[in-house]
């Protein structure tokens, strides 16, 4: 939902006319933020904001000793802190709004409201940024950037000529938040970002900047720069004041040209939601009850509820191996004792593969010497939580093409349904209108070489088709990998 006032507004928030599509690097092409803003005093730049109307710009209440507008003035539309600047706006502020509980100590409530002299007009260079409306979700993962003209490592200034320089972080849970950054120190009134392995964050300078998620063609602000320990630490992340939790507040001072407040939707289950700490309260779960000292529980509840859960491994780490239960829906497909394939549990009965593990024994429907082995977690060694099945059925698909590749899937009925337990339940499946936009995040796992389990993003089937010869991947596909190799399942790269 968006709550505007102006149609004007309406049109321009959270828009960038002249860079639609954000790409890597450090400077920021002109007008790529026309929201950003420079808060200086006696003409030196001492923290960022942001535009949010034509007359009002948020930053960080931390940012200022007093209300005092003395000495303050707003560049917007500026694109380095020295040089040339043709597209250039600068304000003097009529009046500072600090929020009356923001606490210095703790840095909570950290925002603050400036009103410009005048109105400024809107152009390419200078547009204002739309807010996250208070019932705005950013999960664990979110894709965030921060701009500003801030250090680029502790203690090194911007270089000449000062470039505003652009940032790409991912949203981390407040609960891992307050994990990593000390126990209490994280509240509801902020959001963290930041990579854990440091190297990208916010950092002196860039205070009461802005940090954006796009949505659609919209640009929606979630946070303000507002703290963190050092600079780019690794398992420090950045802190910044949640937009979300002002809405109410921002519109009581702003009467006239309300700014644009965008709800901000994440999908899926949040995996902050069970992330576990020390001296944090037990997490609040978000699926379906299930109790890890007994089957009785997931072995009676439908596989369209329980599917996709993981309770023995809520929360996705880097690593080769994977713990028992991370994915238990993985199934080992046997031939004789031996591992062939892999396959996934779709529900009690039914397990699903490729065609084309089949097509090299003769008659493929032959069920004889076929096992699945799940809740298998090696193929050597003891695997207590294993259940083993014989195969009643095979199905493979009608128009499986085995020079192709194309609908390269099947299906096999066990011959006895198995029970859910913590190690044994089924995957959630695709449903047909779904969408994997390329740079989709994806896990793929099995005891192929040489990884157990394996992040890889998608990447797009024409892309995908340019690279592995124009006509070999058909809308039955969608691949996934690395383009600078070294992540991928083996053999195969593309997926039915």
């Amino acid at each position: 939902t968006i709550s505007l006032t102006g149609f004007f507004l309406f049109v321009v928030c959270g828009t960038t006319p002249l860079y639609n599509r954000i790409v890597g690097g450090e400077d920021a092409p002109a007008g790529s933020w026309p929201w950003q803003a420079s808060l200086q005093t006696f003409g030196s730049h001492v923290c960022g904001g942001s535009l949010i109307n034509r007359e009002w710009v948020m930053s960080a209440a931390h940012c200022f000793s007093s209300s005092s507008v003395s000495g303050w003035r707003v560049s917007l539309g500026r694109q380095s802190l020295q040089g040339s600047n043709p597209n250039q706006v600068t304000q003097t502020v009529a009046e500072i709004i600090l929020h009356p509980n923001y606490d210095s100590d703790t840095s909570d409530n950290d925002i603050a409201l400036l009103r410009l002299s005048s109105p400024v007009k809107f152009t390419d260079y200078i547009r204002p940024v739309c807010l996250a409306a208070s019932d705005s979700v950013f999960n664990n993962g979110t894709d965030s950037w921060v701009t500003g003209w801030g250090r680029i490592q502790e203690g090194v200034p911007l270089p000449f000529p000062q470039t505003l320089q652009e940032v790409e972080v991912p949203v981390l849970g407040n609960r891992q938040c307050s994990c990593l950054n000390g126990v209490g120190t994280i509240t509801n009134n902020m959001i963290c970002a930041g990579v854990l392995a440091g190297g990208k964050d916010s950092c002196q300078g860039d205070s009461g900047g802005p940090m954006v998620s796009q949505q659609g063609a919209v640009w929606i602000q979630s946070g303000v720069v507002s703290f963190g320990f050092g600079c780019a630490r690794p398992n420090l992340p950045g802190v910044y004041s949640r937009v979300s939790r002002y809405q109410s507040w921002i519109n009581s001072h702003i009467s006239s040209d309300k700014p644009g407040f965008v709800q901000f939707t994440s999908s899926g289950l949040d995996a902050d939601s069970s992330y576990t700490c020390p001296g944090l309260p037990a997490p609040v779960s978000t699926v379906p009850a299930i109790t890890t000292t007994t089957t009785d529980h997931p072995s009676t509840t439908p596989s369209a509820q329980l599917c996709g859960t993981t309770p023995l491994y809520n929360r996705i780490v880097g690593g080769e191996d994977a713990p028992a239960g991370s994915w238990p829906w993985q199934a080992s497909l046997q031939r004789f004792g031996c591992h062939v394939c892999g396959g996934s549990l779709i529900n009690r009965e039914w397990v699903m593969s490729a065609a084309h593990c089949f097509s090299r024994w003769g008659t493929i429907k032959n069920v004889s010497g076929w096992r699945v082995s799940l809740g298998r977690q090696s193929l050597q060694a003891n695997n207590p939580n294993q259940v083993t099945q014989t195969v009643a059925e095979i199905i493979l698909h009608p128009n499986y093409d085995s020079d192709t590749s194309d609908n390269d899937i099947a299906l096999l009925r066990l011959s006895l349904a198995v029970k859910f337990t913590d190690y044994i339940r089924p995957v959630c499946l695709a449903a047909s209108d779904s969408v994997f936009n390329n740079g989709t995040d994806s896990w793929v796992t099995g005891w192929g070489r040489i990884q157990e389990g394996v992040e890889v993003p998608v990447l797009g089937n024409r892309q995908c088709s340019c690279l592995n010869g124009v006509g070999t991947i058909t809308n039955n596909m969608i691949c996934a990998g690395v383009l600078a190799g070294g992540k991928d399942s083996c053999q195969v790269g593309y997926f039915i």
